[in-house]
Order: C-alpha cells, then structure tokens, then sequence
C-alpha cells in the first residue's frame, strides 16, 4: 500500500462523501459512574461536521440538509455524540456511521409525489352492485317480516 493516507472520508451517498479535513473530533471522558480505571477512559467522542460552510456536498443537497437538520444545527454546525462503547475507536466508528446515516437521510430526494389511480367505472359499478346484492342477502335473513 502507498504511504499514510489518513482515515477514509465519510460516505454519504454514491460518488458523494465528506473528506476528513471537514470533520471535527472532540474526545472527552464519557459520564457516569466510575472509579479504579472504570469507565474513565476518553472514550466520549464528539464529532462536527460543519455543514453550512462544507464543500463537499452537491448545493441542492446542502440546502435539502440545512432545511431538514435545522433543528439539530448549532451555527450551521452538525454535532453527533456517542459514548456507548467502551473503546474510543468503536465511538469514533458509531459516530461516523450516525452522521453519514444523519446525511444520506436528510440529502435524500423528496419523496414523489402520489396521484391517486383512477378506478375505471365499470369496476366501481360492479363493486356497488355487489354490494347491493350482499345486502339483499343479508335482509332477507331478518326474521322480522316472517309471521
């Protein structure tokens, strides 16, 4: 293999994936109890991805995730937090696969819009008259009209 690369981009989608140079790592020592070495490691990892000044994502794709991930942004900035493992590096892996899972979601093309099918009317009849019919059945078992 040639020499050190750095850690693969994210993929997002496709062709399209965010360069390492764009995310920003932050390790910190997870909360919770602790004490003798347990769970004290800096196994909380932080990772920002500035979205609003990216260059890496298409600008129709940048718009779509800055308009659904308003509500997660600080500053135009996307911060994904895990801490559920013990090792620093399976953090770091968690992280990453929730902020490409974060992207492909909120980059992903509208859905398509429905247009309801048209029924053709001859089935719509046959349908009414079937009905009709079933609710002829059904009356004439009234036990009402029998005397």
């Amino acid at each position: 293999m040639g020499g050190m690369s750095g850690p693969p981009p994210l993929v997002v989608r496709g062709s399209v994936s965010v360069p390492d140079a764009e995310l920003m790592w932050r390790f910190s020592r997870s909360s919770g109890p602790g004490g003798q070495h347990v769970n004290t490691s800096d196994s909380q990892v932080e990772l920002r991805f500035d979205l609003a000044n990216s260059e890496s994502l298409p600008t129709v794709w940048k718009q779509r995730a800055l308009e659904r991930l308003a509500s997660r942004l600080v500053g135009g900035v996307l911060v994904v937090r895990a801490s559920e493992h013990r090792s620093q590096w399976r953090n770091r892996e968690a992280a990453m696969t929730r902020l490409a899972a974060l992207l492909a979601e909120a980059t992903a093309p509208p859905p398509k819009v429905r247009r309801p099918t048209k029924i053709p009317r001859g089935i719509n009849e046959r349908r009414l008259r079937e009905k009709k019919r079933r609710g002829d059945t059904k009356r004439g078992r009234d036990p009402r009209g029998w005397s």
